[in-house]
C-alpha cells in the first residue's frame, strides 16, 4: 500500500508541475529573470505549496508518513560551507538551464535532447558530489 500512496503523491506532484507549467524551461528562467522581464506566476504555484508543506509537516512531525517514513520532530539547522555551496550550485544550475531535478524527471515522458542532457549532467554532478565527499 505504500508504495502505491508514494506513486499517487508522484503523479499528483508530476501533474502540478505540468499543470504550473514548471516543466517549461522558458518559464522558469523568465521567473528567475528579477532585472529584465519578470514572470511572477510562478510565484502563485510556489508560495502556496510551501504554505501547504509547512501545514502538512507541521501536523505531522514526529510522526510516521503515509509513505512509512518517520518525518522529523525538528528542523535540521546545520548550516556549513558545504551546504552553501551545494545550494549555490543547485541555484545556479537551475537558472541556467530552467529546470530542477523534478520537472526533469516529468519532462522524461516526452523526452528530448535538452531533457536527456540535463539528466545526464544531473547524474554526473551526483557522482562528483560522492566521490569528493570520498
Amino acid at each position: 500500500m505504500q508504495i502505491v500512496i508514494a506513486f499517487a503523491c508522484g503523479v499528483v506532484f508530476a501533474l502540478g508541475l505540468g499543470v504550473s507549467q514548471m516543466t517549461v524551461p522558458s518559464v522558469v528562467i523568465g521567473f528567475l529573470d528579477f532585472f529584465g522581464e519578470w514572470q511572477p506566476a510562478l510565484l502563485f504555484v510556489m508560495g502556496p505549496a510551501v504554505g501547504v508543506y509547512l501545514v502538512a509537516w507541521h501536523l505531522r512531525r514526529g510522526r510516521c508518513s503515509p509513505c512509512g517514513a518517520t518525518l522529523p520532530a525538528t528542523a535540521a539547522h546545520r548550516l556549513d560551507a558545504r551546504l552553501f555551496v551545494g545550494a549555490s550550485i543547485f541555484g545556479v544550475g537551475w537558472a541556467i538551464a530552467g529546470v530542477c531535478p523534478g520537472p526533469a524527471l516529468v519532462n522524461l515522458a516526452r523526452p528530448n535532447t535538452f531533457t536527456l542532457g540535463f539528466l545526464a549532467a544531473m547524474l554526473a554532478g551526483v557522482g562528483l558530489s560522492h566521490a569528493v565527499r570520498r
